[in-house]
């Protein structure tokens, strides 16, 4: 005998009535997997704005003998490495799942994306001050042809922007299409790329402009100390910038659950249907970008034969894919909601009155 579907539809309305939505609210639903198109065509026009800019900074330093450009030459080859160490995690993570990665190579895309935060510290923000510390203490110097660094700072400036703008432009699309501001997706997005090149870029500019200032003042002044200052500001912000990135890519790499908001709308949907009396248990791990694992522990109807359980399960599972892209793969497991075992991992996990929350919150549906 089915489940009693008129009860269900009558717990459903109580639900509506008192405010809660019936199924995945608009707000809290993905749109879907981002196209990986995207992300590569960023990379790559970070790649070649950093390139060209890495060289020719590189030459003006050489020319002129200053230690805020040398240190601007270090940060764009550290960035130029980057964006290779972000292709090879686009390519890596993009593999299909086989036997030994059951859940495929999504988190390949992090652990590159953290080598990329630990390059820009050694190579950037280490050289950076380096070059500062010597150009204070190496006594005054002259910077030969100052007009050279003006010219490359301003191309450079015109290049940096443009790849700027373009990772810009794609995280904001990301941001909308997740329904978050751009600051609340930078903080908790699980695509590296973009915000690496957004915040790469936008130190890029900063350091820029501090090169040009250190620049100036030695030449106004005649004083090294002024270039050896701006190469440790140009150091520190790299250092701010690598500490971002490494801390994001370290909370991807461990276990992080997905999308609270995603996760909300999972146990909503789970709770909507007919056959479940109440969500015992939820849990969701990040696999990759856009790539989610749910896990959850369902009290059924008792009414239920076990055909009609199995029917249930696999129905319900792929409700929950068709309703939310992100969800990769789905495991449900049947079990009491007073079963004392399973009651006292989820209050180990959650606390008492999340997981009290949890329940009920389901069983209203």
């Amino acid at each position: 005998m089915g489940p009693d579907r008129t009860t269900a539809a009558a717990r459903r309305a109580d639900r509506a009535e008192a405010g809660h939505p019936q199924r995945v609210p608009e707000d809290t639903e993905k749109t879907g997997a981002r196209p990986g198109g995207e992300s590569k065509v960023t990379v790559l026009v970070a790649l070649g704005a950093n390139l060209a800019v890495a060289v020719a900074k590189g030459v003006a330093a050489v020319l002129t003998g200053s230690a805020s450009m040398a240190a601007e030459t270090a940060h764009s080859f550290a960035d130029t490495l980057n964006q290779v160490f972000l292709l090879i995690a686009l390519k890596g993570s993009a593999k299909p799942a086989d036997r030994a990665h059951p859940f495929g190579y999504g988190r390949v895309r992090y652990f590159w994306a953290l080598l990329a935060a630990g390059s820009i510290f050694v190579t950037g923000a280490l050289y950076s001050a380096f070059e500062g510390v010597h150009a204070l203490t190496s006594g005054e110097h002259d910077i030969e042809s100052p007009l050279i660094n003006y010219v490359v700072l301003g191309v450079a400036f015109v290049l940096e922007g443009a790849s700027l703008l373009r990772g810009l432009q794609q995280t904001r699309d990301e941001a909308r299409q997740h329904r978050l501001g751009f600051r609340d997706f930078l903080r908790t997005s699980d695509d590296p790329t973009a915000t690496t090149v957004v915040f790469e870029d936008s130190a890029a500019l900063i350091g820029l402009v501090l090169a040009a200032a250190g620049n100036a003042l030695h030449q106004v002044t005649g004083h090294a100390f002024w270039d050896g200052i701006a190469s440790l500001a140009i150091a520190a912000v790299l250092a701010g910038v690598a500490l971002r990135l490494g801390l994001s890519n370290k909370r991807l790499l461990t276990d992080v659950q997905a999308d609270p908001r995603l996760v909300r709308a999972v146990l909503v949907h789970l709770g909507d249907e007919p056959e479940v009396e109440a969500v015992v248990d939820l849990l969701t791990l990040t696999l990759g970008t856009d790539s989610v694992l749910v896990c959850a522990r369902l009290d059924l109807e008792n009414s239920l034969s076990a055909a009609e359980v199995e029917r249930a399960m696999v129905r319900i599972g792929d409700g929950v894919q068709e309703a939310f892209p992100d969800v990769a793969e789905v495991f449900l497991e049947p079990v009491p909601r007073h079963d004392q075992g399973v009651r006292d991992r989820v209050r180990s996990r959650y606390g008492d009155r999340l997981a009290e929350f949890m329940v009920h919150e389901a069983s209203r549906s």
